[in-house]
């Protein structure tokens, strides 16, 4: 199988990328390297094409789509706190980028699409667990912008035989995710931070919980999607299924690190739900999907890596 992983030297992106080839796929990488690093592929550099370039121009993407049976579409514009303060950019390379991927997908007579959604489509709904047949209800930019491109997904399996299928991810964390923004995965600015001896922050009281989904549990599902029969058409929930607070995550962190953390509380974020826990039955059934590492496993490995970046650092 040729595959084109769009964001494929991103965090999630790489992840798969070493997991396709593995397998034995023939994997083109297309990224425009604004947030993935080129060393992320690496060992497997020399075995994969990669193409640079956005997912916001269309010619762009139907050059690197020719030939391609599946398209693995990870490239967006991630964050609900940067949505609210940008969402016309957000809405640009997350709507407008999506769509180019589905015409070139169409266009080049791939397969199947497999797009990276959110469980920030279901908003700030009190029922828990998040089961894929509630009806979405966003409170931030990303959200809509997410919701959007599964909308979209289905029109395109519904008007052109394109099949398609939405994963929606559940505060994916591990190693390779960047902590150099504000903007990055709360699990990478605590590691960081902690690693560091900095201050880190907590938004709002702490209480709010998370599905935390360590990614090698997501390129499973990514894989999965790429083939699976009864998939096409429909939108999946990826997690765990069980959640924890931040303030249960930090004494963890803190367990597995022997360190304490210097937290900081502030005020909660405009567009941040409270919490989240998937519903995975679905998943389960059409995918095969189970999720094979635990969440204090794959923090373990995700501290471990950031430990061993800074002391490859100082060699």
């Amino acid at each position: 199988m040729r595959c084109v992983v769009t964001g494929g030297a991103g965090f999630i992106g790489s992840h798969t990328v070493e997991e396709l080839v593995r397998r034995g796929h023939s994997v083109m990488v297309f990224d425009d390297f604004s947030s993935g690093h080129e060393e992320n592929l690496g060992p497997i550099r020399g075995s994969l094409e990669v193409r640079k370039g956005s997912v916001a121009d269309l010619e762009a993407v139907r050059e690197a789509c020719r030939g391609a049976n599946c398209v693995i579409h990870l490239a967006a514009r991630v964050s609900v706190p940067r949505s609210v303060k940008d969402p016309i950019a957000t809405n640009h390379i997350n709507v407008d980028g999506t769509l180019n991927v589905l015409v070139a997908a169409r266009d080049a007579g791939a397969t199947r699409v497999v797009l990276a959604s959110s469980s920030s489509v279901y908003g700030e709904s009190l029922t828990l667990p998040k089961v894929e047949a509630m009806t979405p209800a966003p409170i931030s930019p990303y959200g809509v912008s997410k919701l959007t491109t599964e909308f979209y997904a289905q029109v395109f399996t519904r008007c052109y035989g394109l099949e398609t299928v939405a994963l929606r991810y559940f505060n994916v964390f591990g190693p390779r995710q960047d902590p150099g923004s504000p903007y990055s995965g709360v699990l990478s600015l605590f590691c960081a931070a902690l690693r560091d001896g900095a201050p880190l922050t907590v938004y709002g009281d702490g209480e709010q919980s998370r599905d935390f989904t360590y990614v090698e549990n997501v390129v499973q599902a990514n894989v999965r999607s790429c083939e699976a029969p009864e998939a096409s058409g429909l939108a999946f929930n990826v997690g765990t299924g069980n959640r924890y607070t931040l303030n249960q995550t930090l004494k963890l962190l803190e367990k597995i690190s022997g360190r304490a953390a210097r937290a900081q509380y502030a005020a909660a974020r405009a567009g941040d739900i409270h919490d989240s826990q998937a519903d995975i039955a679905l998943a389960r059934m059409k995918l095969g999907y189970e999720p094979t590492v635990s969440f204090e496993d794959g923090l373990r490995r995700t501290w471990e890596w950031f430990v061993a970046q800074k002391s490859n650092a100082a060699t």
